[in-house]
């Protein structure tokens, strides 16, 4: 049926954790997609006839897998992308980076901006017609001979931004083909979406879910605490 770990479903939020190198939504490839896999769930678990709502309030980039929040009603969905809008998600990453940080935290703000026909973003200047301000705080949990393991906290969501920006301070992300290290052995990216914590769209109470990263290249180079 599928394989994807539910954590946590009521009638407005279905929360799950996507596995590396799945598409959030279809593409043009026609791979496979959490929101279409999630959608036969729920058609098959709850035998619902005819086509099944579910909300896409916001993405991981294909390489990059961790928890997710889909909404099964509109009104769900609508809330959740006002909470996004304001801001109100937590987002918690785990990144493996080449390098060891100077600062065991900082925080990191810059401008981004994404070529739509390349599809790359890059660090940019404020004035830059199109660029969007992006602010992440990092800390260094662990550090190996070569890599270093992040703990990042996202303020804003821009395209590629942990990427481009931890890239951009000159500690790319390990396994990254797009904006790491040249010629380095294909690994899975080691970025994770470790949690994630917002308001529920009714109850109005806080949630948080998290999810560790498989213990495989390049996570078990660290201990994950």
């Amino acid at each position: 049926m599928h394989n994807i770990p539910i954590l946590y479903e009521d009638n407005h939020l279905l929360v799950a954790v996507k596995p590396p190198n799945v598409l959030s939504q279809g593409d043009r490839t026609g791979d496979r997609d959490m929101l279409t896999i999630l959608k036969e769930y729920i058609k098959v678990t709850y035998n619902k006839p005819g086509n099944v709502f579910l909300g896409l309030v916001h993405r991981l980039d294909r390489p990059v897998g961790g928890v997710m929040v889909f909404a099964k009603t509109s009104k769900a969905a609508a809330r959740l992308s006002e909470q996004i809008r304001q801001n109100q998600f937590g987002k918690r990453y785990l990144a493996v980076v080449w390098g060891h940080p100077e600062r065991l935290n900082g925080s990191l703000r810059d401008h981004l901006k994404k070529d739509r026909k390349s599809n790359m973003v890059k660090v940019t200047h404020s004035q830059d017609p199109g660029a969007k301000e992006a602010w992440l705080d990092y800390e260094v949990i662990d550090m190996g001979k070569e890599w270093s393991l992040l703990r990042v906290y996202l303020h804003t969501g821009r395209a590629h931004q942990i990427r481009v920006q931890l890239s951009a301070a000159g500690y790319p992300i390990v396994g990254d083909q797009r904006y790491g290290l040249k010629g380095q052995p294909p690994i899975q990216i080691g970025l994770w979406a470790e949690s994630l914590s917002f308001t529920h769209p009714t109850k109005k109470e806080v949630l948080e879910f998290g999810a560790p990263p498989p213990q495989k290249k390049p996570w078990d180079a660290f201990i994950l605490v």
